[in-house]
């Protein structure tokens, strides 16, 4: 059934944030979970039932203060009927698939109606609920159940409702990043961390780019939890990772291939590329080919050096955008390998690699409006051992 008038109704939308399991069918709205007490004084849990009101697909006031209720007879916390609200008990079939046993007339006060279906279905709650939380405090009917996509959305990248944007209310900022293709070149530590927080946005495409095979040790600084059978399977990184989000969201293309001047085109169309790998030669060409496309980028990397058995050292994010690139040949290295960096050397820093990934995908959040920039800055540096963070490189 489709979720759409929960979504564009405000008083729903609330609903479901709160935690409470919603189902519309046949114009009807079914609140499941709802925990009672019955005649042998033992708790179950029933569905409560209210007609919808709809103006096309949102909803407006309730019409009534009737509510219908699926199960037992709900009861006082001793076994006695909650008889004051009773209006009815007798099976009815509502519509296909809605049959319900008893119906309830709960009068708002001092409103003639309720103001919405908010403040209907938690005063009905509240009154099935109350006693069944006397004999155990712990019931609610707020579940959190897992909320499937919107059938008539087919066009959504996630294969679930994203919850967390409605929840904070940010749904008009998340639309800024909305972007039609992203690319991230290289999934070691630092490019699996930025899939990671990029996959939770709505970004229409993820194009996965790395010619590497994911092997053991790259589990210590990725993401996940993957299990000695998958290690064993050898998958390339791009096809692996790209299995690990595919249940939570559709369109990652994988390629399973290095950047170089044969494909480099490939990147043309992109909105956006994150450059996290470590080659100089094929980091140089790339970042001239996105420099003649046009398209704006962010490129990490780390410098970290041990003395006295501790790790020191400096993480970088550079970007490069149409507004603003003379920085990028003087700030970004394009030579093979660095003997002194020992992070060529330890792969074992995952929180080092999720730290830069969140310093990348936060300043590609900012080029969009999704945060707040008041700076402009297109080169970041943190020093671990002052955790020093400085920004330079500012947009005029």
């Amino acid at each position: 059934m489709s979720q759409r008038p929960i979504s564009l109704s405000p008083d729903l939308t609330r609903l479901r944030n709160e935690g409470f399991d919603l189902e519309i069918r046949a114009g009807y709205l079914l609140v499941k979970d709802v925990p009672y007490v019955n005649a042998a004084r033992e708790v179950k849990r029933g569905i409560l039932v209210s007609k919808l009101t709809l103006a096309g697909d949102m909803t407006t006031r309730p019409d009534d203060h009737v509510a219908f209720f699926v199960g037992d007879h709900p009861c006082l916390a001793d076994g006695s009927e909650i008889a004051k609200i009773k209006h009815g008990s007798s099976q009815q079939t509502l519509a296909e698939g809605v049959v319900v046993q008893h119906s309830f007339s709960a009068k708002p006060k001092p409103l003639e109606h309720y103001p919405d279906y908010h403040a209907k279905v938690t005063t009905y709650v509240a009154i099935f609920s109350g006693p069944a939380q006397e004999i155990n405090p712990t019931v609610t009917a707020k579940t959190f159940p897992v909320v499937a996509p919107e059938i008539d959305d087919p066009d959504s990248v996630f294969n679930y409702i994203d919850t967390a944007s409605s929840r904070a209310q940010i749904g008009i900022a998340t639309k800024k990043i909305a972007l039609g293709r992203i690319a991230i070149i290289g999934l070691g530590g630092t490019g699996s961390y930025v899939l990671d927080l990029v996959a939770k946005t709505p970004v229409i495409e993820i194009h996965l780019f790395d010619g590497d095979i994911f092997l053991q040790h790259n589990a210590f600084r990725s993401p996940g939890a993957p299990s000695i059978e998958q290690l064993r399977e050898k998958l390339p990184k791009a096809i692996y990772f790209k299995n690990l989000y595919s249940p939570m969201r559709r369109r990652i293309i994988d390629h399973p291939v290095y950047i170089d001047a044969s494909n480099v085109g490939d990147l043309r169309d992109m909105d956006f590329v994150f450059l996290c790998l470590d080659s100089g030669a094929a980091k140089k060409t790339i970042v001239e080919s996105l420099e003649e496309f046009g398209c704006p980028f962010v490129d990490v990397g780390m410098g970290i050096n041990l003395s006295d058995d501790s790790l020191g050292g400096i993480l970088r994010v550079t970007t490069s955008t149409p507004k603003l690139r003379d920085h990028i040949h003087t700030r970004i290295s394009f030579v093979d390998g660095n003997p002194g960096n020992e992070y060529d050397h330890n792969i074992q820093i995952a929180d080092l690699n999720a730290l830069n990934a969140a310093l990348a995908v936060m300043k590609w959040k900012k080029l969009f409006g999704f945060y707040r920039d008041l700076k402009s800055e297109h080169h970041t540096t943190f020093t671990i051992d002052g955790n020093l963070l400085l920004n330079e490189e500012r947009q005029p």
